[in-house]
């Protein structure tokens, strides 16, 4: 659905993009970058609203940039907000549906059924002058999808939005994804994220650093030891045992907890098997286990901080 291949995009001096070769699919893909990694540059090239200054960027196998061919079969929802306070929010995605390539007899219910979806429906015919941030971010979400796009490019989508609807707009895009869309979704709430998709791509001063699957990336990752948290009862009886393990670094207590330790592993999954078997034969119980690094925060502090 969309490549780009040796793309790169200078401002004059400074570096916006820099060689960046990638392909994103159908699914959900989360773009991630500190400020200034270069993910609004490579949403613009994207969604053609600039060309690269080298490479190439292809949507559908086309250049998106003033291409309304390819341009109608993307949904885009910006971070910044742009809207005609003085329209409702159903005149506004009507507006954006029409201008988007809709016929104007699908006009009016392909914008119901999107307003419907983010769920303002009940506020749909008041003016958008006096909604509240959610409420903007909503039909702003609402826009992007009216014309029923191929692609949806997602730029803090979750913006303002309270925690209902922060659950209910990752909900949707989710579902979205399952009906075969492409969705790529600009964020720096990486544990929302996380919820959402496994497969993302890393922006580093215009570089890309990784892209993958999380939990791939981050098996390699082997200079920098697993933790793992465990509770449970006799703590101090067991984990000994643990130490006997060619691949178990060091254990260290919690000062806090008696039955709390945390072990660090340099194979967690050869870790995870052998834990779960020494367990079950001592008929141990445990009431917590879980690792601390196998997130994709983990992954970011990693990958950017080395």
């Amino acid at each position: 659905m969309i490549e780009l291949v040796g793309a790169s995009r200078w401002y004059g001096q400074v570096i916006g993009l820099n060689d960046v070769t990638c392909t994103i699919g159908p699914g959900i893909t989360a773009l991630l970058g500190e400020n200034g990694a270069g993910k609004s540059t490579m949403i613009k090239m994207i969604t053609g609203q600039l060309r690269p200054t080298t490479g190439e960027v292809r949507v559908f196998g086309h250049v998106p940039f003033a291409n309304r061919t390819v341009l109608k079969e993307i949904g885009y929802c910006p971070e910044t907000d742009s809207y005609y306070d003085q329209m409702t929010g159903r005149q506004f995605v009507q507006l954006m549906a029409r201008m988007s390539g809709l016929h104007s007899k699908a006009v009016r219910d392909a914008a119901n059924s999107a307003i419907e979806n983010v769920g303002m429906a009940e506020r749909a015919d008041t003016l958008i002058a006096g909604y509240s941030k959610g409420m903007r971010q909503r039909i702003k979400i609402a826009q992007a999808l009216a014309h029923d796009p191929k692609m949806l490019i997602m730029d803090e989508p979750l913006n303002g939005l309270d925690p209902i609807g922060r659950r209910e707009m990752k909900e949707l895009l989710v579902r979205l994804a399952g009906e075969g869309k492409t969705v790529l979704i600009s964020s720096h709430i990486l544990h929302e994220v996380e919820q959402m998709t496994h497969s993302i791509l890393l922006l580093h001063r215009g570089r890309l650093l990784a892209r993958g699957d999380i939990r791939e990336i981050r098996s390699l990752i082997d200079r920098h030891p697993h933790r793992v948290r465990v509770a449970m009862d006799g703590a101090r009886q067991f984990a000994p045992r643990l130490l006997e393990l060619p691949y178990v670094l060091s254990i260290q207590f919690d000062r806090n907890d008696p039955q709390m330790f945390e072990v660090q592993t340099t194979e967690p999954d050869r870790f995870y098997s052998k834990f779960a078997e020494i367990v079950l034969q001592d008929g141990r119980r445990v009431e917590e286990f879980y690792s601390p690094d196998n997130n994709l925060e983990a992954v970011f502090k990693y990958l950017v901080t080395g």
